[in-house]
């Protein structure tokens, strides 16, 4: 069952699990500004209307023009609406990969794989970790940890002072942050060619070409890894099994810049 929930301007949109079980989607806004652009506008006005294929498309302008949590959400929420499960999954999991605090975005997607019967990711210790805070706070973190070692520990030297407990201490402390943050940096990096499969019942074929026998067929909405890529296929491994898809049928969870 599926209920509307219309939210002021100026909130973000959102789909929220309920213990009634209800999928509520809020009316499309934009960040919190008060004044939302025309363009946003129109999208959401078209949303209200019921013309979500149509609001998809502004959307999915406005997230590829400027990738952000909140247009990226409001896509989510229109094509889900549009019945495209795929380019959901796809938008949610981008939204979080853009702001991992958005539980909006996270109940989205705990609310379609479950009613779609998808399965979520697997991810290795080192994803999971990078997934914890915002990309730009793990480079600012890595930094500023690692300059603040390199200036405390060689500053006394260089003022030709002598160097005090406290300051190794420190020292030692921010080398340990630094490195800390080494693995969620490689989890970003694998976690990047993390992908969701767009439409449904698509073939994942033996070799990367259109005769090639079918080894399955995947579900839109279903995680793979991106492998490699020749011409017009990508290898991408599921849990289920290695093979070639065509590129317009997957998506990576990294939105294009």
């Amino acid at each position: 069952m599926v209920a509307h929930c219309l939210l002021r301007p100026g909130r973000l949109p959102c789909l929220q699990l309920v213990v009634s079980a209800l999928l509520c989607f809020g009316a499309p806004t934009q960040g919190r500004s008060s004044s939302a652009p025309p363009q946003f506008q129109q999208a959401a006005a078209l949303y209200r209307a019921g013309d979500f294929a149509q609001a998809a498309e502004f959307f999915s302008h406005a997230a590829r023009s400027r990738p952000s949590s909140g247009a990226l959400q409001n896509l989510g929420n229109a094509e889900w609406r549009n019945g495209r499960a795929g380019y959901a999954v796809l938008a949610w999991e981008q939204t979080l990969w853009l702001d991992p605090f958005n539980t909006s975005a996270r109940n989205n997607l705990q609310f379609a794989r479950k009613s779609a019967q998808l399965e979520a990711p697997e991810l290795a210790w080192y994803e999971v970790v990078s997934t914890w805070l915002p990309l730009n706070w793990w480079a600012w973190i890595a930094g500023i940890s690692f300059w603040f070692a390199v200036g405390i520990g060689a500053g006394p030297g260089i003022l030709r002072m002598r160097k005090a407990a406290w300051q190794q201490g420190l020292a030692a402390f921010a080398l340990a942050v630094f490195l800390l943050s080494v693995p969620a940096h490689f989890g970003v990096a694998t976690r990047s060619r993390l992908g969701f499969v767009l439409e449904k019942n698509t073939p994942l074929r033996l070799t990367a070409t259109e005769e090639a026998q079918y080894l399955t067929r995947l579900q839109a909405g279903e995680p793979a890894r991106l492998e490699r890529v020749r011409g017009q296929y990508i290898l991408v491994r599921t849990t289920r099994a290695l093979g070639w898809i065509r590129k317009d049928q997957f998506g990576l969870t990294c939105p294009p810049e």
